[in-house]
């Protein structure tokens, strides 16, 4: 009786050796094997973190950190700031803490969503009609640019004293005479959202509502279409003419 040469375990047959011309036919299959479960587990995995970033249009608030689940998010934020955009990973509700640079127990704590690709902005503003209440809410900002051939501006009228506000965004070469008001009566503390209008070399006023004298006029901001801006306005001070600060900060789109 022939016999057949067996390897390990009675019955298993021994596999036959591979040629190298088939190990060189089979690399190419096995690395893109590899590779594609590679790109699966990396797609599988990855998780886009959020930006968060802090507007204090406080005046009262002493000089602040900021913390987001236990995480410095800015240090030493003081009053009409916006700060840069900080990456943080998403959270379904993160805790917000604010204490003083000096040190101690939180100030204000609030929490929110804090989600994936998204874009936020921590806004502390003053309770008005206190002198020394201060308040943490926690707004969304737009992450697509605008459409082509258009700027969105978000504005933000913190200025009490000066109340509410009527916006110009005064085309090169237009007298603010012949100019429409972008926002009319815009009242302190809201309502907040972003505005469009089409993009080009043009001149921010800031009037009191109704009256035509400027509390505030920009520099020329050279627009050429996506750009998405926030603008914090604050009372510059707080007697006599009205007259306010504007801090512009980009969201989304061309840089500055």
């Amino acid at each position: 009786m022939s016999t057949r040469r067996r390897n390990g375990n009675l019955g298993r047959a021994v596999p036959r050796r591979m040629t190298r011309r088939g190990l060189i036919a089979a690399a190419p299959a096995a690395f893109a094997a590899a590779l594609f479960l590679s790109s699966c587990e990396n797609v599988a995995t990855y998780t886009q973190p959020t930006a968060v970033r802090v507007i204090d249009a406080s005046y009262i608030a002493p000089a602040a950190n900021f913390t987001v689940n236990g995480q410095l998010l800015d240090a030493d934020i003081g009053s009409a700031s916006i700060s840069p955009y900080g990456t943080l990973a998403p959270s379904a509700s993160a805790t917000i803490d604010m204490t003083a640079t000096t040190g101690g127990a939180a100030l204000l704590a609030t929490s929110a969503p804090l989600l994936a690709g998204n874009q936020y902005s921590i806004l502390l503003s003053d309770s008005f009609g206190t002198s020394t209440a201060y308040l943490i809410s926690v707004l969304e900002d737009q992450v697509t640019p605008a459409p082509a051939g258009s700027a969105d501006f978000r504005f933000l009228n913190q200025a009490e004293m000066t109340g509410a506000i009527d916006i110009y965004m005064v085309p090169a070469g237009t007298a603010i005479a012949n100019a429409v008001p972008l926002v009319t009566n815009l009242p302190v503390g809201g309502p907040i959202s972003y505005v469009g209008f089409p993009a080009q070399n043009v001149t921010m006023i800031i009037t009191p509502t109704g009256i035509t004298t400027p509390a505030y006029t920009s520099n020329p901001i050279p627009l050429i279409g996506g750009e998405v801006r926030t603008v914090l306005i604050m009372d510059a001070k707080l007697t006599g003419n009205p007259s306010v600060a504007a801090i512009m900060a980009s969201d989304a789109g061309p840089a500055d």
